[in-house]
């Protein structure tokens, strides 16, 4: 029997990656972003190339009324998803207090709100079944003071580490995926060159995502791509707010 991942935001970047690489691996897969157009394109060309079957789902997951029939398919016990990638999400490239709250708002709801009743919808099912996955992209900006992106991002890792520790004795497995700055249309949107970071720090997203799926069947609770945001991470952990401060140019996803 052929295995299903639902993939939120898979029309670009880590998404897509994770989407032709699951694919590639012999998964059908549930599609699901704002862009009908695109997300029929990407389900028609992994058909194409892997014999995929795709399932297109069009939701603003910043909308709490669209966002529901993506939980149900999520929690459908008659067509399980083995493994599920909360991967949608954005960020602001102004200051919290130069961002309205409503945007501010919109952004906690896909980050934060969204990977919350999403994981729900699928531990109920995987643990009812005793197996299933899930992998929570968070990123290294939760361990630096980054702003409210940072902050819904450490929820995101904490929120993944406590169920990976609570549910993994029932055949359930939660994973935080913690990239950096990866080539992708994540700073594009933000109007954010490049530039902005030395290009040591910049991560390809198919190496990333390849790493990411050989460390969710390794068993491990937190992936974090590249040496050098390991070192990044351990270096955040043990040096004071204040001190971080001082490196605003680091950790943004």
């Amino acid at each position: 029997m052929s295995r299903t991942a639902l993939v939120t935001g898979p029309t670009s970047g880590i998404g897509l990656s994770f989407a032709h690489q699951l694919a590639a691996s012999g998964h059908d897969l549930v599609l699901v972003a704002r862009d009908r157009e695109r997300l029929e394109r990407l389900a028609a060309d992994l058909g194409q190339r892997y014999g995929a079957q795709a399932e297109v789902m069009v939701a603003d997951l910043a909308d709490r009324a669209a966002i529901g029939p993506v939980e149900a398919r999520v929690a459908d016990r008659e067509r399980p998803v083995d493994l599920l990638v909360n991967n949608a999400g954005f960020g602001l490239k102004r200051t919290f207090l130069d961002n309205t709250v409503e945007q501010e708002q919109e952004m906690l709801d896909v980050l934060v709100t969204a990977v919350l009743r999403l994981t729900h919808a699928a531990l109920g099912a995987m643990v009812a079944r005793g197996s299933g996955a899930i992998v929570n992209v968070s990123s290294v900006a939760g361990y630096l003071p980054r702003g409210s992106y940072a902050a819904a991002k450490a929820y995101v890792t904490s929120l993944s580490e406590w169920a990976d520790l609570t549910y993994r004795d029932k055949g359930v497995r939660v994973m935080a995926l913690l990239p950096g700055f990866t080539h992708t249309e994540f700073h594009g949107r933000m109007e954010v060159d490049e530039g902005s970071a030395p290009t040591w720090m910049w991560l390809d997203a198919d190496r990333l995502v390849h790493d990411a799926l050989a460390d969710l069947a390794k068993g491990r609770r937190i992936s974090v791509p590249s040496k050098r945001y390991k070192v990044l991470i351990l270096a955040a952990r043990y040096t004071p707010t204040g001190v971080q401060a001082r490196f605003q140019g680091l950790g943004r996803k």
